[in-house]
């Protein structure tokens, strides 16, 4: 499958990248081709329908399309952030009903955690879902939500017990939205305008009045955070698409800097250069170690505390590393590096953003520090 993939970026993604970077239109036909191999069914169990891969197999796959298009890659690697919580917490019902459309991708969801007074800290969450009968009512406002106006399900976060300790108030709860004639209750603010990744739309949302039947709860009451384990299985995903876009602009810096000629002679016989792609390709192949093995670390279902640090760890390093590589890459092209008819400087752009999404590196360093000075 990995092979298959990079052919298919190589062929088909890559001819769609540099429009797909300059576009705020959704990548339906790349979209449509993943579906149709079963690249949205990646991380969804078989007996639904899925393929069920591992953990390693989904960022190896998703690195190989990151190499030439983060948007792209963020198509497959993005199903993941909905579909473990549900195996991980969802009824048997809910399981039904949801994986079996994701897995083909005839179903979109969004992750609908994120407030604007409520970002790293989700103890401040102040969206409410109140029972009323066999219903809840869930008021407040998301944001940042990626894909969330194209997405036929939602899957909130509320507080029902606002006075519980910390986090232990939250619940989940499995929205379904119709984004073609809208939902009572549920109303679209703000499309924003980003740095990047326009084409992978990024959205507001106010719920008001929104009622849902209890069924619709994912997992327990006041419980909901519990479903954010999954999260040691996507941030080495976050991780691999961020490798891949470093590794793209690398590869696209080493070979420019083994064709651009100054002083008479290719400039990667200079020494200041060479020296800086020696450390461009340490960083990526130790980032990308540690990523595979956050990875196999998932795979290996033993969760925990282990699981977790090394999932932030991984995250940290991979999108740090990252951000750094297309910095060093957009200044070895020079001049041309800040073109936009050169692809390091939409890779620049794109590297950003993995930084912040799943969790600030800020609060990796806190999850790190925390599990090993205090949980061992």
């Amino acid at each position: 499958m990995v092979a298959m993939t990079r052919d298919l970026a190589r062929d088909v993604v890559a001819a769609r990248a540099d429009a797909i970077a300059e576009s705020h239109d959704f990548p339906w036909d790349i979209y449509r081709t993943f579906c149709d191999l079963g690249l949205l069914g990646l991380p969804v169990p078989a007996e639904y329908g899925g393929i069920g891969a591992s953990v390693l197999l989904q960022c190896l796959i998703a690195e190989e399309v990151a190499k030439v298009c983060s948007v792209s890659a963020s198509l497959i690697a993005g199903p993941s952030l909905a579909s473990y919580p549900i195996v991980l917490a969802g009824t048997d019902e809910q399981k039904q009903r949801y994986l079996p459309r994701l897995a083909t991708g005839e179903l979109q969801a969004a992750f609908a955690l994120t407030e604007p007074n409520a970002g790293s800290d989700n103890a401040a969450m102040e969206t409410r879902a109140v029972r009323d009968g066999d219903d809840y009512v869930i008021d407040g406002h998301k944001c940042f939500i990626t894909r969330g106006n194209i997405s036929g399900l939602l899957m909130v976060f509320a507080k029902t017990d606002p006075d519980a300790p910390k986090l232990s108030g939250i619940s989940g709860f499995l929205v379904e939205q119709d984004v073609e004639n809208g939902t009572p209750g549920i109303v679209v603010d703000r499309l924003e305008r980003k740095m990047g990744q326009e084409a992978s739309p990024t959205v507001a949302l106010t719920f008001t009045g929104l009622r849902v039947p209890a069924t619709a709860m994912l997992g327990a009451e006041n419980e909901g955070m519990r479903a954010l384990r999954a999260l040691h299985k996507t941030r080495p995903l976050a991780a691999a698409v961020a490798l891949g876009i470093g590794t793209g602009a690398y590869e696209y810096a080493r070979d420019y800097l083994l064709e651009r000629r100054q002083f008479g002679q290719p400039i990667a016989q200079f020494q200041a250069v060479q020296f800086m792609v020696a450390d461009m390709a340490i960083k990526l192949e130790a980032a990308r170690r540690l990523t595979y093995h956050a990875a196999i670390m998932a795979d290996a279902g033993t969760g925990g505390r282990t699981a977790e640090t090394s999932a932030s760890m991984a995250k940290v390093l991979a999108t740090d590393t990252a951000m750094a590589v297309t910095t060093d890459a957009v200044q070895l092209l020079g001049g041309y590096g800040y073109m936009k008819d050169f692809p390091v400087e939409r890779r620049f752009r794109a590297a950003k953003l993995y930084q912040i999404v799943e969790g600030t590196n800020q609060i990796q360093r806190h999850i790190i520090a925390n599990n090993v000075l205090f949980r061992r």
